[in-house]
């Protein structure tokens, strides 16, 4: 019996990978967290399976759920949205399985973060504007943020910025961003990317927050900042350079 915790994506049923996919339709038992992973996901699931949303389950009734289920000799697919590697509540799971030796496996999914560039049409790493990308949130109620990781400390790097779970508080956002990326930096905000009613917002920081106020957008929605949303003027990577030597085009293809 095997606990399969799995990413199931950023919404799009059809963004879930094959091994995921074909863990639910393995398992008799499915957890799922039901405010974010699409119903039609449970389709996979067999026939007589006993499907359970988590939403309204604390932590000891969803392992109660694991227990149970690995006293009968089931495997469980337990399904979060997403990537299970960032902000998942995956850690403090696995940690109450590795204490009752119930084993379990983990399944990558397509990240938040990626379905909104996709839907933006942009890389966000783009030569000699931005090579890095921070994912980020602002602190919580479940979870505070740790004194060192500021949003100014990482804008100061000038890198793309992701930020999550703060569309509440792009006030905030935006004060602690501008003085680092000035108010004309461009903004994207994606709600719930990749599901039908997906919503784009784009701007500039003088101008993203008046926008959100006026949209409505309360939740599910991912803040992205940083020059390589807007550029346009950018250098062409080395790589597909017409004389650039690497090991799969020795002397670079001449």
């Amino acid at each position: 019996m095997t606990v399969h915790f799995i990413g199931a994506g950023p919404g799009a049923p059809d963004l879930i990978t094959l091994r995921g996919r074909d863990l639910i339709a393995s398992c008799p038992v499915c957890l799922y967290a039901g405010s974010l992973i699409p119903r039609a996901m449970l389709d996979w699931c067999p026939k007589d399976a006993r499907i359970i949303d988590t939403a309204p389950l604390d932590l000891d009734a969803i392992i109660a759920e694991m227990q149970g289920a690995h006293l009968a000799g089931q495997d469980v697919a337990r399904l979060h949205s997403g990537d299970l590697s960032i902000w998942s509540a995956c850690g403090e799971q696995m940690r109450r399985l590795d204490a009752l030796a119930i084993p379990y496996s983990v399944t990558p999914g397509v990240p938040a973060f990626a379905a909104a560039a996709a839907s933006l049409k942009r890389e966000l790493t783009l030569p000699g504007v931005a090579q890095s990308l921070v994912l980020t949130r602002t602190s919580g109620r479940a979870s505070a943020m740790p004194e060192r990781e500021k949003l100014a400390t990482f804008a100061a790097s000038g890198a793309t910025l992701a930020i999550h779970l703060s569309i509440h508080v792009i006030d905030q956002v935006v004060a602690e961003l501008t003085p680092f990326y000035g108010a004309e930096c461009p903004v994207a905000i994606v709600f719930r990317a990749s599901w039908p009613d997906e919503r784009v917002l784009r701007g500039t920081l003088a101008e993203i927050a008046e926008q959100v106020r006026s949209s409505g957008l309360e939740r599910t929605a991912l803040i992205l900042v940083g020059p390589a949303l807007g550029a346009e003027d950018f250098g062409e990577s080395a790589l597909y350079a017409t004389g650039y030597d690497r090991r799969f085009r020795p002397g670079g293809g001449l």
